[in-house]
């Protein structure tokens, strides 16, 4: 077991597009954290969709311009809309050419005074371990973490990545290959498939979806990396991240009742991390659960996928 100081602290990427509100909560929330003055944050302003989103994003452009409360702040703002995929992708790839590291938050995400220090340790504790893809802030309640809590161990890992408050180093994220289309591993690889599966049987819908042009998420293609490498995800026992964003104005989320967690209260600053261990196969199983959903789905998208690819 070690304990690492949250030292050489990682910058945070920020994304936000229209909903002024969940911005402010999200960054009132993140300058609470105790590392906040040392931390500099890269704020990425995503352009309207169309006419009816412009006063919107003007709003929070005026708000994202006058934050303070970090060690530095550096505003972004995009001409056009990129939408999230490119923008995340894009925005981590600009800060991670001066940094080594960095950690992503979107602007739905409310975080615990505790969630930079926790994320920042983790980040120095498995950088030289590349088995491991990703450092999660969020994390599902599972049942069986209530024994790790009594316990003290501050983390787990899981086969698949959050995309709701996570970190990164950059040798691991310039691996990953974004233009994924056609890819004649998938699905006809079962061993590729049962791994990806390992972090939900909706990935496999997701990924289909992604290939066939349905949906366009920078997410599904992380953890389908993820899976083909063998790579796992560190998480908290007690999540330090929680989504406020499931309301009307939501562009990809829009049930939440799987996410739903406690928000650590934040006192605890140092955290343990055993770095060696193994994806723990009951808290494997209760995380899959959260995302399975029924065959008849998945089949559905994997004939889509095999109409336009064929056989």
């Amino acid at each position: 077991m070690i304990c690492k100081s949250a030292t050489d602290l990682a910058p945070v990427v920020f994304f936000c597009y229209k909903r002024l509100d969940e911005t402010q909560r999200a960054i009132e929330s993140l300058a609470a954290n105790y590392l906040a003055k040392q931390t500099s944050i890269y704020i990425f302003s995503d352009g309207p969709k169309s006419s009816s989103d412009e006063d919107k994003v003007v709003q929070v452009r005026k708000y994202i311009r006058q934050i303070s409360g970090f060690k530095n702040v550096l505003v972004e703002e995009a001409e056009s809309n990129k939408g999230l995929a490119a923008s995340v992708i894009q925005g981590v790839d600009k800060v991670l050419v001066k940094y080594n590291k960095v950690i992503v938050l979107e602007d739905d995400l409310i975080t615990s005074p505790n969630f930079l220090d926790f994320m920042n340790q983790a980040l120095n504790a498995y950088q030289d371990n590349t088995n491991v893809l990703s450092v999660s802030g969020f994390s599902l309640s599972l049942p069986g973490l209530s024994k790790r809590y009594e316990e003290g161990i501050d983390a787990y890992l899981g086969y698949r990545a959050s995309s709701w408050g996570w970190g990164t180093w950059a040798d691991r994220w310039r691996d990953v290959d974004w233009d994924i289309t056609y890819n004649s591993e998938f699905p006809l690889s079962p061993g590729l498939r049962r791994r990806l599966e390992l972090g939900g049987s909706d990935l496999v819908k997701m990924l289909s979806n992604q290939l066939t042009g349905r949906i366009d998420s920078w997410a599904v293609r992380f953890c389908y990396h993820q899976a083909k490498r063998n790579q796992t995800t560190v998480f908290p026992t007690r999540s330090k991240v929680v989504s406020i964003g499931f309301d009307a104005n939501a562009t990809h989320t829009t049930n939440g009742w799987r996410f739903r967690t406690s928000l650590d209260a934040g006192g605890q600053r140092d955290f343990s991390f055993h770095t060696a261990d193994q994806v723990e196969d009951k808290l494997a199983r209760e995380f899959r659960g959260k995302f399975s959903i029924p065959v008849r789905i998945i089949d559905k998208a994997l004939r889509a996928y095999s109409k336009k690819f064929g056989p």
